[in-house]
């Protein structure tokens, strides 16, 4: 797909990865919506740098992703004020540590909240995006998830469980969309410098790296990036890409 014209919704645009994504996408003549929970001047000032740098259209837009009234206005606001929506990219994403065998803490409301955020709310921005890029005859979806999805690893069996989730969602969906919208995944080993990072434990960020074949963290600059390869590609879909440092092979 040609990009330069195009619009993307980058859902935690404001986050760590989720700006490298919004400046890749930018750079190559995309146009913005930088999609935030609550940090609103922050994701302004990312629309706001995007716009300078890139001389590209981008706007801010503030949506609760567990909504789907949100989820649905949102969809509605970004395609009136850019007149398209040819990208979305779910990146927004909810993390909280506990260890595997630490069933205690791992509460309902713990797991609710997570699986809201990391696989119901990628649902709904697809279903709700899917009749307008449908329509316009082309399409892509990016899903931002992790190699927890690929092994019981990870910060939490919640996080684990929702980005396998989410990965098997973008299967799904590459059936369902199809022909017009490709559905792709990147799945990231340990990002430092995110939120979904923040709150980790200093020893099981160390050991994720140093357990990696390149013994350091994945590269945000090299998952934006294929986030751009997967929105040119006009003949890949429902896969899922591991950007790790050579921790898991699948």
């Amino acid at each position: 797909m040609d990009l330069k014209g195009a619009v993307a919704l980058v859902t935690g645009g404001n986050g760590g990865l989720g700006q490298r994504i919004c400046h890749a996408l930018a750079k190559e003549g995309v146009h913005i919506a930088v999609m935030y929970a609550q940090s609103r001047e922050q994701a302004e000032g990312v629309a706001r740098e995007l716009t300078s740098k890139y001389q590209t259209n981008a706007a801010a837009f503030a949506c609760d992703i567990t909504d789907g009234a949100a989820v649905q206005k949102l969809v509605g606001d970004v395609t009136k004020r850019f007149g398209r929506l040819d990208i979305l990219v779910n990146d927004a994403a909810y993390n909280k540590s506990i260890q595997f065998a630490d069933l205690d803490n791992l509460t309902l409301e713990v797991w609710d909240k997570i699986m809201a955020v990391n696989l119901t709310g990628p649902m709904r921005l697809t279903k709700a995006v899917a009749p307008v890029m449908k329509a316009q005859g082309r399409g892509r979806i990016i899903n931002i998830a992790s190699v927890a999805g690929l092994g019981p690893t990870g910060s939490s069996i919640a996080y684990a469980v929702s980005k396998a989730g989410l990965i098997h969602l973008t299967r799904c969906m590459a059936v369902a969309l199809a022909p017009e919208t490709l559905v792709n995944c990147v799945a990231p080993g340990l990002l430092e410098g995110t939120r979904a990072t923040s709150n980790l434990r200093p020893e099981f960020i160390e050991r994720s790296a140093s357990s990696s074949l390149l013994k350091k963290a994945a590269d945000k600059d090299d998952c934006a990036d294929m986030v751009v390869t997967m929105c040119r590609t006009e003949t890949m879909t429902g896969q899922t890409v591991v950007i790790d440092s050579g921790r898991l092979f699948h």
